[in-house]
Parts: structure tokens; C-alpha cells; sequence
């Protein structure tokens, strides 16, 4: 993916979000756009991909990691903490050029990297990031939920209406209205703190995990 520098502290939004969608790399730049909030390249893992995570769910049952990394410490820090195998190897290198990737779109030097499985919802309430832009993306297991800018009434969101879930707030009016990722894909989330986007952010949540369900998920974020 070309660099492009543009700092996403000086872009402005449109009040009218829309998404990107494609099924190559290029469409993560889309975020610069005024009219997109979140930006999704829907790519598909490789079996050794797959398998690699599915192992690593099942052999790293609470397994969390959170450091700042730079694409050049990025794998050897994550392939020691997930064991040194084979398949923390495939995960690593898989998320090394991720990091890379991230790095370049933003102009930045180093990134705020979370890894965790997860057996429950960890956000489970639709809700919006106070941050210029979040990437995610789940390994394995089922991903990010997520509507519309114009499907969401915001004034409902979180602590907006206390003690009701978001199917009973009214921040959403049909089920149809709830997007989702899919395992692989690598989504960027345009937040609120970036310039112009106030009351703007993507509106998202963590799915409902059902036990046994399990996922993997990676998110990345600047420092």
C-alpha cells in the first residue's frame, strides 16, 4: 500500500458517514475519506492461518497481550509471549505485516497492540471509540458488530439509556440494521477524536459468545 501522508488529526468528516468495502488492501486508505468512518478489507485466511489461531484458542485459554510495538519488534515480541512454535510463528508474521501496514497508512513510528482471546462480549453494549482510528480484526471466532451512521440513534448509546440492552434502548430500530465482520477481515474504525468526526465515530460492539465460542482478536491503535 502507497504512503500517504496526511496526518488524520487534519482531515475533516462530512456528517453523513458511510463504510468502504473491498477485497483488497487498498480500500483500508478509504478512511481518509470524509464520508467513511469505517473502512474494511474483506480478506480471507489461509488454512495455516486458520489453523494456527484455532491452536493457539485452544492451548492459550486467557491468553492477553498489550504492548507498544514497531514493525521491527513487533514479531519477535508477540511469537515469544505466544510460545515460540509453529504457530505463534504464522500468527506473528501475519500480525508483523499488519503492524507495517498500519504504520504506514498513519505516519506512524510504533502502535498500541492488543492480542486476547476472548470468552465473552468484552464491550457488549453498541458504544463509540474516543480515539482517531482503532484497526480490528478476529482471527477466529465470530467478529466486531457495527451500524450505520444513519441507523443509530446516538442519544442511546452506552449510559445514554442504564439498564436496558441495545436491542431495548431503540439505538438501532430492526436487527437487520446490525453489521458484522467476518473472521479475517481487517476493519478500520474511524473514532471520535479524530478531527471533524465528533458524533461521528463508528458505532460498534464485541459479539455475544455463547459457550463454548471463543475468538481470537487483534486490535491495533495509535500512541
Amino acid at each position: 500500500m502507497n504512503h500517504l501522508n496526511v496526518n488524520p488529526l487534519q482531515v475533516e468528516t462530512t456528517i453523513n458517514p458511510r463504510s468502504s468495502q473491498g477485497d483488497c488492501a487498498e480500500v483500508l486508505a478509504d478512511i481518509y475519506q470524509d464520508d467513511v468512518n469505517i473502512s474494511i478489507w474483506q480478506r480471507t485466511l489461509s488454512s495455516e492461518l486458520l489453523h494456527a489461531a484455532e491452536r493457539i484458542l485452544k492451548l492459550k485459554y486467557a491468553f492477553r497481550f498489550s504492548a507498544s510495538v514497531t514493525p521491527k519488534d513487533v514479531f519477535d515480541s508477540l511469537n515469544t509471549a505466544l510460545g515460540a512454535n509453529t504457530e505463534s510463528a504464522v500468527i506473528s508474521a501475519d500480525i508483523a505485516e499488519i503492524v507495517a501496514m498500519f504504520c504506514c497508512l498513519f505516519d506512524l513510528q510504533q502502535v498500541g497492540l492488543r492480542l486476547t482471546t476472548l470468552d465473552r462480549a468484552m464491550c457488549p453494549k453498541f458504544h463509540v471509540d474516543r480515539v482517531p482510528c482503532r484497526l480490528a480484526t478476529t482471527y477466529s471466532g465470530i467478529a466486531t458488530e457495527w451500524l450505520l451512521h444513519e441507523d443509530v440513534d446516538r442519544a442511546k448509546l452506552g449510559i445514554g439509556i442504564p439498564g436496558k440492552s441495545d436491542e431495548e434502548s431503540g439505538v438501532y430500530n430492526d436487527p437487520s440494521q446490525v453489521h458484522q465482520l467476518t473472521a479475517g477481515d481487517i476493519a478500520l474504525l474511524k473514532g471520535e477524536s479524530w478531527l471533524g468526526n465528533e458524533g461521528c465515530g463508528l458505532v460498534h460492539r464485541s459479539p455475544n459468545l455463547v459457550n463454548p465460542n471463543k475468538r481470537l482478536l487483534l486490535t491495533l491503535d495509535f500512541n
